[in-house]
């Protein structure tokens, strides 16, 4: 059962997180692009559902991973407390930071939903001027590195486990 459950839980991350980590890190360039090409605002409308609608996939791994570390009985373990406190972490900076920073740059864009305005009717100071989008950009760049960066210690932690009897 354990190896089932630990199964589950690696697809998860590996399905869930994946293309958030991804669409999340596409989107500041594509918001510096958004005020010359109109495709990239269809763009962005896309990488943000991708981000919306994984980031509610993404439930399932730490509901697979409590499953799992209860049946390996590892609950009290420094390294999975430490994972989970980094995987809410994580959780917040997409929820609380990145999400809402996606959705406020669409509506600054004029378009806080696909069809409903013409895209790049806000005059916006040109890039190398440190415009709107540019700024939004930086920001969400920053927080998307931070998310990653985030996860990337979760795995790490996932793998190495201290004090694993694994050997690893």
């Amino acid at each position: 059962m354990t190896k089932f459950l630990l199964s589950l839980h690696v697809l998860a991350a590996i399905i869930a997180v994946g293309p958030v980590a991804v669409a999340a890190s596409m989107f500041p360039r594509s918001l510096r692009r958004a005020h010359e090409d109109s495709g990239a605002v269809t763009g962005l409308h896309l990488l943000h559902r991708v981000c919306r609608v994984y980031a509610g996939v993404g439930v399932a791994v730490p509901v697979f991973g409590f499953a799992t570390a209860s049946n390996m009985h590892v609950l009290g373990s420094a390294w999975l407390i430490t994972a989970i406190g980094l995987t809410a972490v994580a959780a917040g900076v997409l929820a609380l930071w990145i999400l809402p920073a996606q959705q406020a740059a669409l509506a600054e864009l004029g378009t806080a939903e696909p069809g409903t305005a013409e895209p790049g009717t806000s005059e916006a100071p040109p890039e190398s001027q440190g415009g709107p989008a540019v700024r939004t950009a930086a920001r969400l760049a920053a927080a998307t590195g931070i998310f990653n960066l985030l996860w990337a210690t979760v795995t790490i932690l996932m793998i190495v486990r201290p004090g694993s009897t694994t050997g690893a």
